[in-house]
Parts: structure tokens; sequence; C-alpha cells
């Protein structure tokens, strides 16, 4: 009977709160998450209310148990001198402390203490961030004539849209085998009816002509300024609406067509300010009944400098989502990889796009190109096409009958896969959302097969970082979908941890122990056995998971790899010249869907290295682990992944977790993807030769004031006509010339100033110099503007440059760090960062903030010196055989001990 009344208040509680989230007022009121347990509490969540002292103001989403609680801001007078405190989550510390204490076992408030925290899974306050959109920069759109391909489409399918000939990403005119192949499947009479896609971005222009009778309301909310209907209020809030048309746009006579042109659209406005967990987590279960897929065109910033995934409230629903969406048959996320490839940025630092749970989609152009925007990475799934080479996505825009000609960036590339997604769930409605990820493995198109990144996998398939398993199409997809058996339900093989040289982190980000990482690097092993795949019900493998705590002073230095038993190599991390930041990879989870289908039984080496500068940077290999994803044997023995709420922390730990952090950062707001455009994102030539990850990537140097592509990637070189100057003699040996008369010409020029200053030709004298710094050393004098930023799209007849409130230009020099940026380990972790114990907020201890991470001139060793053996210790108890081993210095390292059960 005790247990009855908090179940009762709580079901009670839940069922008058309103159906529609409520308008929060950050300003007045600090927000919190409680997650109550009713089933096994001795108090009700009206108990825990009052006692910290908050109201409740709504439930999380979809969340069950899960509460939104608010509590007036509390306001200091001018002369306070220490750090505001936090009155609930001091109250929920005490009452803590008095629950744990031996000192009040018997007290009856110590005994309602135990009854308060006992009731109370997680405790999180929320902060306010900014996502960013991964759009496109503008440039005017190239003039391409109608020809009879477009135009006997267009005859056959009765489309009228005026600028369906331009559409070449429906049908290509110039390179018909470049496009997403939807017509035949339009021919099919498949045209999306009776699916709904949601569009998590910055609003949809529902009074659009092209959207207005695909707008789906019921499933549209704006969680930016807490209204119903999702309206584009910005004057830049139009990259949603554009990717909407790409999906769902009306056949009339206004712009184009959508790849799903019969399908309903929903938008969920998120990105026009900042957002807290529980809102960016309640927008991503948003109508998950009736929703089937969620296109997200946004994430962390592409800067090359930033590692950071989603909180512990937003990976849970997106595993509600999974589990729970759909009626059970999983919600689909599909994520743009990204578009800062020419920062040197890679998908898998983004704990969205390297999740299993998404459909990661990378971009290729009209002439199936590789463009210089477009992330690579192991997390990569597939990629469709958008803009570059000259050529561009049109679609819908914010108006009532405004059209686009500029968009692009990966931002276009996800929903287009969307598009398809959409085709082939009208045709299968039973596909689960693994069916999904199977169809694009099995379905997708090689292009450039001459290229060098493509590699055989285990399983017999091609994969590239930069293309995946290939370009998605759509015919090829339904047509393989209307047959495909469904797949069984997932399972998961988890290893133990191996902890090299009692390597520990403490929940602080304090690392003691650990492997130094030599000039040979380190490696460690894990081996997987054929029994423990039989104890846990694994028969085919999907994704795996790497994750790794590594200590280093400038994570950018640091190359991760692992090698599967096969000899299968998947780069995790390659080298990020832009990364400067101290923090390391504080449990940072790697994913891979390169060994899809292959047999896990053997050793899996992991490799760690740097670019071997301990004079300037240096680190420590504490330790790692796996999980392998896949298919389960018997369905019967399956059940739903929950995420744990666990502290983050490498195990064992000696230092006592403290239940909350007293001082939570401020508010987070990610640069606006309206800043710093490329002026040649849609223009300049792609690339389908070079491999991406194919050896050290080139180092920093100054880069020319003209170039449009000022810093080399591993897709790009600095020179990259060089091969064509030396073909033509002519050119080259005139270019030597010059250089030879530049040279002579300079040497006059200063002997006649040295001797003007010193007559008496004496030894030279200092001269002071105005140095400019190079991005990523030290601050510029100078008012040196970035030249590029790779994430960003403004609407057609706005400065690209502008600022998004003055429309004045607000220049950052390329290479400064963004102070603040925060990262949290990705989705597929059981033992989250955001909290510790269980109940309470870690959100910044493992915020990425690249502005410590300078240079360090001292020459610091961490861990063991190279050549001298050292002991490393396993923990196993579920039977995995582990061993590592370094190369560093003269010597071996070799494992202590391996235990089995």
């Amino acid at each position: 009977m005790r247990l009855f009344w908090p179940l009762a208040s709580t079901l009670l509680l839940q069922s008058t709160l309103a159906t529609s989230p409520t308008k929060r007022s950050y300003d007045t009121h600090t927000y919190y998450v409680i997650e109550h347990i009713p089933t096994t509490s001795l108090a009700s969540l009206d108990d825990v209310l009052q006692v910290l002292g908050v109201e409740l103001v709504d439930s999380v989403g979809e969340l069950a148990n899960h509460w939104l609680v608010r509590a007036p801001k509390q306001l200091y007078g001018l002369t306070a001198r220490e750090e505001p405190r936090d009155g609930v989550l001091d109250t929920y510390q005490y009452l803590r402390k008095r629950a744990e204490s031996p000192l009040s076992i018997r007290s009856d408030d110590a005994d309602h203490a135990r009854r308060i925290v006992s009731s109370v899974n997680y405790l999180s306050r929320q902060e306010l961030r900014q996502r960013v959109k991964r759009a496109p920069p503008p440039v005017k759109p190239g003039d391409s004539e109608q020809n009879s391909l477009s135009r006997a489409v267009a005859e056959r399918l009765g489309i009228q849209d005026p600028l369906f000939d331009k559409q070449w990403h429906l049908v290509n005119n110039e390179f018909p085998e470049h496009m997403m192949n939807a017509t035949p499947v339009w021919d099919m009479g498949y045209t999306g009816k009776g699916v709904i896609s949601s569009l998590v971005d910055d609003g949809l222009d529902y009074t659009s002509d092209d959207l207005a009778g695909n707008f789906d309301a019921e499933d549209s909310y704006d969680f930016n300024d807490h209204e119903s209907l999702p309206t584009p209020k910005n004057y830049d809030d139009h990259h949603g609406t554009r990717c909407a048309g790409q999906i769902a746009a009306q056949k009339n006579n206004v712009c184009g067509v959508g790849i799903a042109f019969d399908s309903k659209v929903a938008g969920v406005r998120i990105l026009s300010g900042p957002i807290s967990d529980v809102d960016e987590a309640s927008a991503l279960n948003y109508g998950f009944h009736n929703v089937s897929i969620y296109s997200c065109s946004w994430g962390p910033p592409d800067n090359g400098q930033s590692m950071e995934g989603p909180a512990y409230l937003i990976k849970k629903a997106v595993v509600n989502g999974i589990n729970s969406g759909r009626n059970g048959k999983g919600s689909i996320f599909v994520f743009a990889s990204g578009n800062g490839a020419s920062s040197g940025d890679q998908c898998n630092f983004d704990g969205y796009t390297n999740s299993i749970y998404s459909v990661t989609v990378s971009a290729i152009d009209y002439k199936g190109m590789h463009p210089y925007y477009s992330e690579s990475c192991a997390a990569n799934m597939i990629v469709a096409y958008s803009s570059g080479g000259g050529q561009h996505i049109v679609t819908t825009d914010k108006g009532k009958d405004t059209c686009a000609t500029t968009h692009g960036g990966t931002s276009a590339a996800a929903p287009n896969a969307v598009g398809v997604f959409a085709l082939a769930l009208e045709a299968r409605p039973d596909l689960s959302w693994r069916d999904i990820q199977y169809l694009c493995v099995e379905t997708a198109r090689i292009v450039n097969p001459d290229d060098e990144d493509w590699e055989k996998t285990a399983a017999g398939k091609l994969y590239s970082y930069k293309y995946g398993y290939g370009a998605l199409d759509a015919y090829a997809f339904v047509t393989a979908a209307q047959s495909w058996p469904l797949v069984k339900p997932q399972t998961w093989l988890p290893t133990d941890t191996v902890i090299l040289n009692d390597g520990k982190m403490d929940n602080q980000g304090n690392f003691t122990g650990g492997q130094f990482i030599g000039a040979d690097g380190v490696e460690s092993k894990i081996t997987i056995t054929k029994d423990m795949l039989d104890s846990n019900n694994l028969e085919k493998l999907e994704h795996i998971n790497i994750k790794v705590w590594i200590q280093h002073t400038r994570r950018g230095d640091v190359e991760v790899e692992i090698v599967s038993p096969n000899g299968i190599k998947s780069v995790l991390a390659s080298q990020r010249q832009f990364d400067a930041a101290t923090t390391g990879f504080p449990g940072w989870t790697f994913m891979s869907v390169k060994h899809w289908g292959e047999d896990p039984v053997g050793d899996w080496t992991i490799r760690v290295s740097d670019q071997n500068e301990p004079e300037k940077n240096n680190g420590t290999f504490l330790g790692w682990n796996m999980v392998f994803w896949g298919s389960a044997v018997d369905p019967d023995k399956t059940r739903n992944f929950e995420v744990q709420n666990i502290d983050d922390v490498l195990p064992p730990t000696d230092v006592p977790m403290s239940p909350i952090n007293p001082s939570p950062s401020t508010p987070k707001q990610h640069p606006r993807p309206t800043s710093h455009l490329p002026p040649d994102h849609g223009t300049k030539e792609g690339e389908n030769s070079k491999p991406v990850f194919s050896g050290k990537p080139t180092p920093t140097a100054a880069p020319s004031a003209t170039a449009t592509g000022i810093y080399a990637t591993p897709d790009e070189g600095w020179f990259s006509d060089m091969s064509n100057l030396v073909s033509n003699q002519k050119w080259f040996f005139g270019a030597l010339t010059f250089v030879a008369l530049f040279g002579i010409g300079a040497a006059v020029f200063f002997y006649r100033r040295r001797r003007q200053r010193d007559p008496g030709y004496g030894p030279v004298r200092d001269v002071e110099m105005s140095t400019t710094a190079l991005p990523g050393h030290g601050p510029s004098t100078g008012g040196t503007r970035e030249l590029y930023d790779a994430f960003g799209e403004v609407s057609d007849d706005e400065d690209e440059y502008a600022d998004e409130n003055t429309g004045l230009r607000r220049p950052q020099a390329p290479g400064r760090s963004t102070e603040g940026i925060g990262f949290h380990s990705g989705f597929l972790d059981d033992e989250d960062p955001a909290t510790t114990g269980g109940v309470t907020p870690r959100q910044e201890h493992y915020r990425d903030d690249s502005s410590d991470g300078e240079d360090d001139d001292d020459d610091k060793s961490h861990g063991s010196e190279g050549g001298r053996k050292e002991d490393q210790r396993l923990i196993s108890p579920s039977g995995v055989h582990s061993s590592s081993t370094s190369t560093s210095g003269e010597g071996s390292w070799e494992h202590a001990s391996t235990s089995t059960t």
C-alpha cells in the first residue's frame, strides 16, 4: 500500500499535464529535469518537489517518469563576491549526505532523506545551447538550359513545376548516371503517400504553396519559442523549409518537386536560438508514433576543433525513439555528416553522426565527385547528391511562392536520403530502423570505382571513408525493399575495459597512469571468442563502438585506428591541425560501419599514435573497450537496449564521485552557419581519386592570401595543380626564372638598404618586425578575417558575410578556438558523462574547451618511459582475453595477466 500512493500520484500528474510542451522562461526561472521512480520509491513525486522547492512544469517529451521542474532564479546583490549557489542542487546534495551518513541511521530526518534520494534516479539543471545548421554557403547558380531528358520525364509524369529542369538531383541532363534515381519509383506508383517526415530544424514555412498541402501540423512544434506552429521568424530561418521542399514539395506550378512529393512533413523548430537538453530530447521524440523519419541537418560546430555528443537525456530520447517509435519499428534518424572537411574535421568527432542509430549521410556533387566540404569518417554509411562543381540543389524557400537555387552542403544530402526512405516506407511500411540501414549497405551504388579511398571489407563489399558504401539510389533501394526479409532483433556484446599501467581518470577529468605514447605509438588487443558470441546471442555483426581514454596535451595530434582479426582497418581519428584542446579523449566513443557482416572472432587491435613531438606535445593511453552490435541468433532472447545513467570514468577510480557539480557552466551558443561563408562552396571542383587517411596529414603552413581553400586537408594538397605545371616545361622553367630574378632583385634591395642605414658596413643590427599570427599560434594584431566556414547558408538575396542581427560582418581569425564548446560521449555509452552516481549533472566535466589547447613547450612525461616493461591490468570478469603492447622505445609492452570465467 505504501507504494500505491507514489505511483497513483505520478499517474494522476501525467494525465493532467497539457499535451503540448509548456512555454519556458529561462530569464526568470531555472529549470531542472528529475527522473522519478514511482514503482520502487517510498516518496511520491509531490514529496520530492516539495523538499527540493521546485514546481512541476511538464513531462519530458515521451520519456516516462521524467519531469521538467523549475525554481525562481535567485537574485544577488551588487556586493556579492562569491559564485552564486544553486539551492535545488545544494538541497539534494545535503539530502544525499544525510541519507548516507552512518551517524544518522536511526533518525527520522535521515530516513526521510533516504526515501527522497532513493526515488530520484536523475537530477539535472538545464542549460541552453545553440545547434548549428549544416548548410551550404551561397553562390550564384549556373544557368543550365532545359533539355530532352528532363522534359521527357516532366511530360510523362505531368510535372509542370517551372524549375524541375534545374533539379538535376532528380533528372541530371548532363551526367544522367548521377542523380537520386527517383523517377522510376514514381513510375511504379510510389510517391511517399502516408509517410510523415519531421524536419528538426529552424522552422518550416507551412504557408508556402509548395508545402501547405503536405504540412502536418499535429506533429509540429516550436521549441525555441514554445508555440504550436514552427513559424520561421528570423531572417535566416529558411533552412528547414528548403530541406522540407526536397522531401515533399508538391507537384504544382511553383518551384520544383520533392522526392516524395505526396508525403507529409512536420516541422520541429530548435535551431533559431539556444536550447536545453530537455527540449532537444523532446524534439527528437515529438510525434514519434506518427512520424517515421527525423531529418537532422545540424550538429556541433564543423570547425575541426570541437568534439561533442548528446547528453544523457538526448541519448535516452533517441534510444526511446528506436525502441518505441513507429509502434516499435523504431524512429529513423538521418544526420548530415558535416561540412568541416576543409577545416580537417571528421564526423567521428561528432556524437550524433557516429551513433549507431543514425543513418549518416555525406555528399557528392552532380558529377559524382567528392566535394571539399563533405566530412569523411568510418561512421559514414552512404552519400547523396548535393552542391559542388558549379551546381546546387534547387528547392522551395521561405515565402508563399519563393524558390531557392543555392541550397546544398551535407544539409541537402540528408533530406534527399529522407525522401528516398519515405518512398521505401510507402512500399514496405513494416521496415524497421535497422532494415533501412541494411538496405543502405546492400543497395548503395559504387561511384568513382578507381578512387583509391575504396577498400574491400571482410564481407566482400567496398567501403570508403568519403562515400560510405556508395551513393543512395532510390530505384535500387525501393525495389530491394519490396522483397526484403526483415532482420532479426538487435543484440550486443560489450567487452571489459582494458586498463594500461594502472590508468585512471577521475570525475574531475584528471588522468594518472597509462602508457606513454612513444615514437611508434601504443598497441593493445581484445580477443573475441565464439563462446562470447554465443553467450551474447550475437549472430551477425553490424556496428562496432570503440571507447577510449587518452590523455594528451594536444588532442589534434592523436591518431586512432582499430584493426579486425581479418586485417580490416578502420581509421577512427586522424590528425586535426586546428584541434589544440588539452582535454584528450576522456571516454570518447568512436563508431565504424566498415566491419558490417564481418566475423568478429579473433584479436581486435587498437593503435594509438601522435605526431611524435614530445618536446611540444605528448600523451598517454589509459584504457579502452568495445561494443559489438548486430542481429540476434534467437529473437526470443533479446531485449531492448536502455541508456544507463552511470558516471563515465575509467574504472577503477580511487577518487570519490561527487554527486553534484555546484557550478554548471553558462549556457552555450554555437556560432550560426551564416557567418564566414566560403564563396566557392558550390562552384569549386570536387575530387575522385585521393584517399582520405592515406598517411600523415599535411602540416600547417602559411596559406596564400588568395587561396579559396587556404588550409591543406587530407583531400587537398597545397599545390593541387603542380603536376600540370611540371608537365608543361615552358611554364615550369619560366616560373623558375621569375623566382630567380625576384630573389636577385630582393638581395640587391636589402643590400643597398643596409648600406644606407650602416655606411660603415658593421654587424647587422636587430630589426623589430611585426608579425601576424597564424591560425592556432597566438593572437593576430591585424584584422585578418576568416575566409571561410564550411557549414553555413544564407538566403539568395542576403550578404553572405552579414551578421545575423546587425547585417555587419563579424570576422574571427581562422583556427582560433571556440571557448566553451561542449561534448559528451556518443549515444551508445552505457556510462554517461553528464551525471554522477546516477543522480546529478556533470555536463561541463567532459566539455571540450579547445581554448586551453595551446602548445606546451615543456617536455612533460606521462606514464612510463619507452623501453621499460610495465604491468598492465585487465578487468575481465566476463572472459575477454586482452593484452596491450607498445613499440615505444627499445622494449615492448606485454600484458601481465588475463582472466577467464
